[in-house]
């Protein structure tokens, strides 16, 4: 470290420090890897980011340099970093499941899930934020445009390590066309899941077509019916989630506004978002608010 300092101390003039550090370092320290003026100039980058925040400096730690590097140089905001910080920390993501999830817009669809939660859900699940989308990636799927109820749910099962991975790892998998039975009749839900930080059943319902009004009625139903007979005492409500092809904002928002049950409505994608038309609406979003 002395023979930095010295080489620092040395010099005149700042212009072309980095290349000459690179060098001096690959002469005077062969041995050392990993210094080459494109790395050092990294680091200086990651230097000049989070010198202001030492609040994060606890979370740098907790992930490798490519993690870190992913990160730092793929978000916009302090507030994007700190976010990709903290999930990739509480979901263990490896570096591919991080750089998927960075191209895959996560950040950008939560913050607009979180905007898009419905009141009886804050009020509820005061912790709620953050652990949904406004929209799920499910391009892993390889599923054709044109695609049935049956292919998509078929897909998820087959598929289901990257199916939690988008949804989160605090997600626990229940069952398949969970059976619920109400006076003489069996009713069967999509997908069944338990939330582990919510402590509370998560039903999916899937939806291979854009988003109706009365596809609510049928998922409030089996709200009803999971908290009146499989609920445990000490859980929270169960919460719906509809999983829907497409979706018309405003009558999303009028299909919502007398719902008494914790019910989502989310859109999936059988590709990868458009990251700036995501960026886009959530700069809109804000701006609005």
């Amino acid at each position: 470290m002395s023979k930095f300092v010295s080489f620092f101390q040395n010099r005149r003039s700042q212009e072309g420090v980095i290349e000459e550090l690179a060098e001096y370092i690959s002469k005077t320290e062969p041995e050392l890897r990993g210094f080459s003026d494109k790395n050092l100039y990294r680091m200086k980058k990651f230097y000049e980011i989070y010198r202001g925040f030492p609040i994060l400096s606890t979370l740098l730690r907790e992930l490798s340099w490519s993690h870190n590097l992913a990160i730092f140089s793929r978000s916009k905001t302090a507030e994007e970093r700190e976010f990709y910080l903290n999930i990739a920390i509480r979901e263990k993501y490896s570096f591919r499941e991080l750089d998927r999830q960075i191209s895959a817009g996560i950040y950008e669809r939560t913050m607009l899930g979180n905007k898009a939660l419905p009141a009886v859900v804050k009020n509820k699940f005061p912790n709620a934020l953050n652990n949904f989308k406004d929209s799920y990636s499910f391009e892993f799927l390889k599923l054709p445009a044109e695609h049935s109820e049956s292919d998509l749910q078929k897909g998820l099962l087959k598929q289901l390590k990257d199916f939690i991975l988008e949804i989160g790892k605090d997600f626990l998998f229940i069952g398949e066309e969970y059976r619920v039975q109400v006076g003489n009749s069996d009713f069967f839900i999509d997908l069944l899941f338990y939330h582990k930080g919510l402590q509370c059943l998560v039903a999916f319902e899937l939806k291979a077509d854009k988003f109706k009004p009365e596809h609510l009625g049928q998922l409030n139903f089996y709200l009803e019916a999971l908290d009146r007979d499989v609920k445990k005492p000490n859980e929270n409500p169960s919460i719906g989630i509809l999983l829907c092809k497409d979706k018309d904002s405003e009558v999303v928002e009028y299909a919502l506004s007398r719902t008494l049950q914790p019910t989502m409505i989310a859109q999936y994608k059988i590709q990868l978002p458009d990251k700036k038309l995501l960026q886009q609406k959530l700069h809109e979003l804000f701006k609005e608010n």
